[in-house]
């Protein structure tokens, strides 16, 4: 059974664990100042293990962006990744936000279209 907390207190090497785990190039940098301006986080627990988590940045007013939707390799492809999306969404509307935006590579366009994000033209730079 897998537990879905909005902004909990989140150990910060449950975090490093996690996306180490998932994220193949992943470079360990603290989460706590990350959290404290995010709109909101969820994250997934199977009983006290961390195995997901989706953050929701904000512009302060109206828009808010997923970010780093993670799910652990081991419990992947059952459904968790899309419960900890439909929660960012739900919390998102309750907050007062008029969009949500989401970056993506390629492969995951059916993911979050399943989600209920529609295909959008955008702008990228690297710095």
């Amino acid at each position: 059974m897998i537990r879905y907390l909005i902004a909990p207190l989140v150990k910060e090497d449950a975090l490093h664990e996690l996306f180490a785990s998932t994220w193949p190039i992943y470079q360990p940098a603290p989460f706590a100042p990350m959290l404290a301006h995010s709109l909101t986080y969820i994250c997934a627990y199977r009983q006290d293990n961390l195995v997901g988590f989706v953050n929701v940045a904000w512009n302060g007013r109206s828009h808010a962006f997923i970010l780093d939707t993670t799910v652990h390799g081991k419990f992947q492809r059952q459904g968790i990744g899309r419960e900890l999306v439909q929660q960012a969404i739900r919390v998102a509307k309750m907050r007062g936000m008029a969009w949500l935006h989401v970056d993506f590579e390629p492969h995951l366009r059916p993911f979050y279209r399943s989600c209920g994000f529609e295909h959008t033209e955008a702008g990228l730079m690297q710095l």
